[in-house]
């Protein structure tokens, strides 16, 4: 189950020569890899790139229709090896997944693929997660692609340049016979537009064809001294042919100004970004017209010497913008120019920040400095001091009055009751050394739980503790999730745990889905996905590499069980690693799929019960431990309404979902009785309605006789 389906969208990838496609990036993307004769897709879904994925399964009857073969992988790793197919033989093949993290774990077949080289075209879409809404570490494709010699397309945020990105990448890959890398921003995935649409193709050679044609090249292979050949001829000829064929299409785009003195030297992932800076300074317009000369760089690696040459000559200054650090672009431009005696003044990280997302704000103060230096002459619309920033006595103010909002986990998150157990144990036995995963259950790192010490890598939870294993009082405690237990925490964790004779502790958090990347089915889930094998028991691949010591909880909302199994996997004098799954359905995917059934259900006139929960203001303290081992988003206070009572009650908003989480760690934590469960009933039954309006009746008569000896009291 993906976050969302595309069923509807995907129609128009039949559009052919003629109509005008209309959507988002994403499926632009996917119209483009049809057009271009694409013979099988792979990847991994993550963020900014997890829609491809969920577009491309959505997609699956044109795929096959056009003969293109698609499939999920289990890896960024596994994804990447499936361009052996363009190795040896003129198939094009495309894969996709999130970068840097992505990259890094698919690095050894992508540095076997560059070495050897491909005959038909490789691409490989990489959703490059940088910025203020990045999830991952921040770094940046461009080292990778420099490291590899894997040529690295960045093109402009519209449609247009997206799928010509696409076509030429396929081409310029086959042209040099060197993988090509195009990386979208998540403003350029979500970004919508239109394009001219061009028939869809089959692929020119099929991948049935290959297997009945076997070819083999011993010269393909990465082992020397054909590994040695393979960098000369990266050197000597595939450079060039790159070089050549980037020059000879346009690939790179320049849009001369007036002001002929300066120019801004651009990756055209930033082009819109600049632009509106530009805007903002009284220098461009909405159509995209400007005044100051721009050289957009829609492939960023290779570079072509003679264009930044022919651009630079006769200004007095160039600014390079270049999002991140290092400044890759900027040193290489020093040294073409240098190398070719051109005066050109080169400016970049001395006016804008070397780290950081390039906000249109933030250009708009970089590129404003930089014509105050070097193009005084030119008027701004506004000084740069002059549009409002946010600092100061403002920002401050802002910070008192909103408080900080770390992420946290969904309403109703089944992993919630796990660390809220964690905490009941902590209390007993002592804090833990307790090692984290990628995924939803690294929420846990923030309040209320403040649990994990570190996290090392997608399926890397258990083996983060592999140090910790020595004679000690305590136990190392890790988690890991069901995504990333697929992915490599198997091999990895558990099976490294296993032959190392790990005395530690591994949670494996099963959710049904690869649940924080947006939902997808995975070989441990539940539902039965067409073309897709699942329904494969966690535990039986833990006990499959040898596992002796596995305990399954099948209610994570069980703090009390959660609690007594975590202290026992703790506390046993068993030798071995412990495997502890807990599983629940995640909430969020539970409800998209419960939600459409229960509305049909209320529709149809059917009788559906919905359970939410409430607390008795009367009975609640004030203490509010329920939220300090909770945390839902649900859980909030209010004024309790009794003078007695100074401390504000906890009170249950709208978005309650029903898990009952609230009140088994009321009753796990010996809290409170305050927590109550009501039943709504939608459409109930006559003896219902019957015995609702007398249950109403003699409430209201003993509220009105309550408050009646209030006010005698009174």
């Amino acid at each position: 189950m993906a976050e969302r389906s595309f069923a509807r969208e995907v129609q128009d990838l039949r559009l052919g020569a003629g109509d005008v496609f209309r959507g988002e990036g994403i499926l632009a993307v996917t119209k483009a890899l049809l057009q271009s004769g694409v013979g099988y897709v792979a990847g991994y879904q993550g963020a900014p790139i997890s829609h491809l994925m969920d577009v491309l399964s959505d997609a699956q009857g044109i795929l096959g229709e056009l003969r293109v073969h698609f499939e999920s992988s289990a890896s960024e790793a596994a994804a990447a090896s499936t361009l052996a197919a363009s190795v040896n033989y003129p198939i094009r093949g495309a894969v996709t997944w999130k970068s840097t993290a992505g990259t890094n774990v698919a690095s050894d077949a992508l540095s076997n693929l560059a070495s050897g080289g491909v005959l038909g075209g490789a691409l490989i879409v990489i959703g490059e997660d940088y910025g203020e809404g990045s999830s991952i570490m921040q770094e940046r494709t461009h080292a990778f692609a420099m490291k590899s010699q894997i040529w690295l397309l960045d093109p402009r945020p519209n449609l247009p340049s997206i799928v010509a990105a696409v076509e030429h990448g396929f081409a310029l890959s086959e042209a040099s016979n060197t993988p090509v890398m195009l990386q979208l921003r998540i403003r350029a995935c979500h970004v919508h537009g239109s394009f001219a649409a061009k028939d869809n193709r089959e692929p020119g050679f099929s991948l049935a064809q290959a297997l009945e044609n076997p070819v083999r090249d011993p010269q393909r292979i990465v082992l020397p001294p054909a590994s040695y050949v393979h960098e000369q001829e990266k050197v000597r000829s595939r450079w060039p042919n790159a070089v050549r064929y980037i020059r000879e299409h346009g690939l790179n785009e320049t849009f001369e100004g007036d002001v002929a003195e300066v120019g801004i030297i651009t990756q055209g992932g930033m082009y819109n970004g600049v632009i509106r800076a530009l805007q903002g300074l009284g220098l461009a317009d909405v159509w995209g017209a400007t005044r100051i000369p721009l050289h957009v760089l829609n492939v960023t690696y290779p570079l072509v010497d003679e264009e930044l040459v022919g651009f630079c000559a006769g200004k007095r200054a160039v600014l390079m913008v270049e999002e991140g650090q290092p400044e890759f672009l900027e040193q290489a431009l020093n040294t073409v120019l240098r190398r070719a005696d051109v005066a050109t003044r080169i400016a970049g990280k001395d006016f804008l920040p070397m780290a950081g997302e390039y906000t249109a704000q933030v250009l708009g103060d970089g590129i404003a400095g930089f014509l105050g230096r070097y193009a005084p002459e030119v008027t701004l619309a506004a000084a740069p001091d002059a549009r409002p920033v946010l600092a100061g006595a403002l920002a401050q103010a802002l910070a008192q009055t909103v408080p900080a909002r770390p992420p946290s986990f969904c309403t109703g998150c089944p992993e919630r009751p796990i660390f809220a157990a964690m905490k009941l144990v902590q209390q007993e036995l002592g804090p833990h050394h307790i090692t984290g995963d990628i995924g939803c259950h690294l929420f846990a790192l923030n309040e209320p739980f403040n649990i994990g010490s570190s996290t090392m890598g997608y399926g890397l939870g258990s083996s983060s503790a592999a140090a910790f294993q020595v004679p000690a009082g305590k136990r190392a405690l890790s988690v890991m999730g069901d995504g990333g237990f697929w992915h490599n925490g198997l091999v990895n964790g558990v099976g490294n745990a296993v032959y190392n004779k790990h005395d530690s502790v591994t949670v494996i958090v099963d959710n049904h889905y690869s649940a924080a990347t947006g939902g997808q089915d995975l070989l441990s889930s539940r539902a039965e996905p067409k073309g897709r094998s699942t329904n494969h028991p966690i535990e039986a691949a833990v006990r499959g590499v040898g596992a002796t010591w596995v305990r399954r909880v099948d209610r994570t909302y069980d703090v009390a069980r959660m609690r007594d199994v975590l202290r026992e996997a703790l506390t046993t004098r068993d030798a071995g690693p412990k495997f502890i799954i807990a599983s629940s359905e995640c909430m969020l995917n539970r409800q998209r799929r419960e939600r459409p059934i229960f509305a049909a259900a209320v529709k149809r006139g059917k009788r559906v019960v919905k359970p939410r929960f409430g607390v008795d203001e009367d009975v609640c303290t004030g203490d509010h431990a329920c939220i300090r081992l909770s945390g839902c988003p649900s859980l909030s206070t209010k004024p309790s309404g009794d003078p007695l009572k100074p401390d504000p009650v906890v009170a249950i908003d709208n978005s309650c979902v029903g898990c009952g989480n609230c009140g088994e760690v009321a009753e796990a934590a010996v809290l409170c009785p305050s927590f109550y469960r009501a039943d709504i009933v939608h459409n109930p039954g006559r003896v219902e309605r019957v015995v609702a309006g007398v249950r109403q009746r003699v409430i209201g008569w003993l509220q009105a006789w309550r408050a009646a000896r209030v006010l005698a009291v009174g």
